[in-house]
């Protein structure tokens, strides 16, 4: 009877996971969410924090600002050529999914209209050419870039 707390724990985790997916609206691009938000939790989370806020420094916030990046030419290259994403060690497929559960866990809003999700092969031939020392440099010009477009909309 030792056994038995322990299998009604998981048996209660496993419900309360369950039912908590049965919420969940589809993400495009990703058939698997539970498993891009683990491997969220484990490739991505130590820098940029549980929820995508960062720190501003060496590690820049993504809640807020990630889908921004595809609104603006060059973006969507520099999002998959990010050293964090080009060198991390999942598959091209996982490394999709999880590119494609960030954009809309953290910044769905600004995604474009016409915003189609990373896939496999695109994210294979994007980490093939990371971004190193001109990475900050890069990202400065295209938050700019977005920054500069979003206030001219606004603009009378």
């Amino acid at each position: 009877m030792k056994g038995a707390p322990l299998v009604l724990t998981a048996f209660a985790a496993m419900t309360v996971a369950l039912a908590a997916r049965a919420g969940e609206q589809p993400i495009p691009g990703v058939t698997n969410a539970a498993q891009a938000h683990q491997d969220y939790i484990l490739k991505c989370q130590g820098c940029h924090r549980p929820d995508g806020g960062g720190d501003d420094r060496s590690n820049p916030p993504m809640r807020g600002i990630v889908g921004r990046f595809l609104t603006v030419p060059g973006g969507r290259e520099f999002v998959g050529q990010v050293p964090g994403v080009a060198t991390v060690n999942l598959d091209d497929r996982r490394l999709a999914e999880l590119v494609n559960w960030t954009l809309h866990r953290f910044d769905a809003e600004h995604l474009p209209p016409d915003f189609r999700p990373y896939t496999a092969e695109e994210i294979g031939a994007l980490r093939r050419n990371p971004l190193r020392l001109d990475r900050v440099a890069t990202r400065a010009r295209l938050v700019a870039e977005f920054e500069n477009a979003g206030s001219e909309q606004g603009k009378p």
